[in-house]
């Protein structure tokens, strides 16, 4: 595994006129992720995604447990670590009034690469991310999506091997989005580890090969897509009502049809089911003879905000 941790903990004291108080962003964090995957680190805001990612670029030191990055100790060698890895914030870190080349030379050459390879390097990473044309204007003409591409390509320019990636296409309109997606599929197809934080659902589906699920500072589920898709089986119907949620999962509950019923809201019910072609006709036999009237049936199948809302208890979408 190219990155290992092992009960990785991280802790803030907030300060106010009365007190004191410890917020736990991390609670005993174990990870694994093999060399050339792109693994997601899907959650909510103020999950403790960041602070994690930021544990492993050795800029917050952790309270408590190990962890190695490419075979680097996290504690004991945190320069072995910050040279074989890249690093993307949330918030970038170009600078408005230098170019592109110019920054990504200056980036090359603080990893003790010669000016003359640094512009073949800086070069070649304006080709890779489609920044051939903007490469010599400064970059506060740049529009969102031309930024974030150069804040990629400033932190592959020494060619580590693990790029860490905050946040990637936050912001960003739907064609920034794919494109983005393009560039890190590109970066694993070279053989580049790539550890990414996301709260958005479809990022986490369509892009990575793995992905832990963390919900206030723990993670709560942990594998493929897929795998945790199954893990949720069967089907979820949704049936919005023209009566009070509560007198619907009233009648609903504890027919054999139904694994779980819940309200969603007023006039929403939030049905598990083991098939839903089958359920829906009972489930509207159900309402019918109860009374209730509803508005709208709807089937679809397991998705990670299912896995989610299983595991926490709410929707990331809420989240």
């Amino acid at each position: 595994m190219i990155i290992e941790t092992k009960g990785l903990r991280k802790s803030f004291r907030t300060r106010s006129r009365r007190k004191t108080t410890t917020v736990d962003a991390v609670v005993g964090i174990d990870l694994e992720v093999a060399e050339g995957e792109i693994f997601g680190f899907l959650g909510p805001n103020g999950a403790g995604k960041t602070t994690t990612l930021r544990m492993l670029a050795t800029l917050l030191p952790p309270d408590d447990g190990v962890a190695t990055v490419a075979g680097a100790n996290l504690l004991t060698e945190p320069a072995v670590v910050r040279r074989t890895i890249g690093y993307v914030a949330q918030g970038g870190g170009t600078w408005d009034d230098v170019t592109a080349r110019e920054e990504l030379v200056l980036q090359a050459q603080m990893y003790g690469i010669d000016r003359a390879e640094a512009l073949t390097r800086a070069q070649a990473a304006l080709a890779a991310f489609d920044l051939t044309e903007y490469g010599d204007r400064r970059c506060k003409t740049y529009s969102g999506g031309q930024r974030r591409r150069l804040d990629v390509a400033l932190g592959v320019i020494h060619r580590p091997k693990v790029l860490f990636l905050d946040e990637p296409t936050s912001g960003l309109d739907p064609q920034s989005r794919a494109h983005m997606w393009e560039e890190v599929r590109r970066l694993r197809a070279e053989g580049m580890t790539v550890f990414l934080t996301t709260h958005y659902l479809d990022e986490a589906d369509a892009l990575c090969d793995r992905i832990a699920i963390i919900d206030a500072g723990e993670i709560v589920a942990e594998g493929t897509p897929a795998e945790l898709k199954r893990e949720i089986s069967g089907d979820v119907v949704t049936v919005g009502l023209k009566e009070p949620a509560d007198k619907a999962v009233a009648a609903l509950t504890g027919q054999p049809y139904a694994r779980s019923v819940e309200a969603r809201g007023d006039d929403e019910v939030r049905l598990t089911v083991d098939d839903g072609e089958t359920a829906i006709p009972e489930i509207m036999r159900t309402l019918d003879g109860a009374g209730i009237g509803l508005s709208r049936i709807e089937l679809h199948r397991p998705t990670l905000d299912d896995v989610f809302l299983t595991k926490t208890g709410r929707s990331l979408r809420e989240s």
